[in-house]
């Protein structure tokens, strides 16, 4: 779709309806028993109405008074677009990017919001080398698409192209990144963020059908977690080399089921609440907590379908953190710490469940219980 506002034809007033009829001469005189025309005993008396405007000298293009769009800057004020100029927004650099190639002609006055897609409030990024860019070298345009799906359409978000990555960065002040690094940093911008978009899937599997259904799995801590994951996955392949269709709730298409990303917010300049704990343990115990704090802070909203059908919005907080390099490989190693955002009590309820789970299922070593149960059975059943 796109930007979908477009100039209005300015509507004329309405006409005020007199109390008396309008006379067709000026020199009419009022008629008799109107409190606001009496005579005064002169000679001469005003006209009751002046005479009107000459046409010619007025402005057909103004808006009426009472429009209420009269501010260059307003949201809803359209201002035909310049083929000359095109203005570009600054967009997070580790974050998947709008689907639109290129971004649209923006007038020098337009306001913040006018800039944003309206559809899930995305700023656009330039796919254009800048005249004076120092980039020393051609980067790609092309641009990958990720597996995360959209709320807007049917097609799944796009990562930004080598070339916007780099426009990114130099608004965001990175003049010295060399140009020929950037097609490795989005290389490493996608992998992180189809781990996050995964770990995401997680979250939504088990909280979409309930507090009740999570628990049944959160009980069993992060084994059980897993063991989740493994049979849905195992499921999906079934069905693909079946070729059979997917449960209601689970396939594609309206009755699709799975999480859909409704838009993303960088927020590195405001570490969450428990970013800053983890630091000041890590000053603390500095044998047990790193000091380091994330290098980048995302948020996710996310639609979540529910049981009944309908659908909810829900936040997710992801911290970004740099592990070093891998001694084996020399690659380097990230972590990220992803969570619901403690916006509603069901949020909290989440956290509890799967984390307070995990640590009940290990500290009371439910491993060793259902190992033990599995050999009362093997025995049961070889007697």
């Amino acid at each position: 779709m796109g930007w979908f506002w477009a100039d209005q034809t300015p509507k004329s007033s309405t006409a005020t309806v007199a109390p008396h009829g309008i006379p067709t001469s000026s020199n009419a005189a009022p008629p008799p028993g109107c409190p606001m025309h009496k005579s005064d005993g002169s000679t001469s008396s005003p006209a009751p109405f002046p005479p009107l405007a000459n046409p010619s000298n007025t402005n057909v293009n103004s808006p009426p008074s009472s429009c209420p769009v009269k501010a260059p800057n307003h949201v809803l004020r359209s201002t035909p677009p310049s083929s000359t100029a095109t203005t570009t927004t600054a967009a997070a650099a580790t974050t998947p990017s709008s689907s639109s190639s290129s971004s649209p002609t923006e007038p020098a006055n337009a306001s913040t919001l006018s800039k944003l897609n309206p559809l899930n409030y995305m700023p656009s990024l330039s796919n254009a080398r800048s005249p004076d860019s120092p980039q020393s070298v051609s980067l790609p345009l092309s641009r990958e698409t990720s597996s995360i799906p959209r709320t807007d359409s049917s097609s799944n978000w796009e990562y930004p192209s080598p070339q916007q990555m780099y426009n990114a960065m130099l608004r965001k002040g990175y003049t010295d990144t060399p140009a020929e690094h950037v097609e490795a940093m989005v290389a490493v911008h996608n992998f992180l963020n189809e781990g996050a978009w995964a770990e995401i899937e997680d979250w939504e599997a088990l909280f979409s059908k309930g507090l009740g259904a999570a628990w049944r799995v959160c009980s069993r801590g992060e084994e059980g977690v897993a063991f989740e994951r493994a049979r849905r996955e195992l499921a999906q392949r079934r069905r693909e080399v079946l070729g059979l269709l997917a449960p209601e709730g689970e396939g594609e298409g309206e009755s699709d089921g799975r999480p859909k990303l409704i838009r993303f917010q960088g927020r590195p300049k405001e570490p969450t609440p428990k970013a800053r704990m983890l630091q000041v343990l890590g000053t603390v115990f500095p044998s047990h907590f790193s000091q380091e704090p994330p290098f980048d802070r995302h948020d996710w909203y996310v639609s979540r379908r529910l049981p009944d059908g309908s659908t909810r919005e829900v936040r997710y907080v992801i911290d970004y953190y740099g592990g070093g390099v891998e001694e084996e490989t020399g690659q380097p190693v990230f972590y990220l710490d992803i969570r619901p955002a403690l916006d509603s009590p069901t949020a909290a309820a989440e956290r509890a469940m799967r984390w307070g789970g995990d640590v009940w299922w290990r500290a009371s070593g439910g491993a060793a219980r259902e190992a033990f149960a599995r050999a009362k059975d093997r025995e049961r059943n070889g007697s």
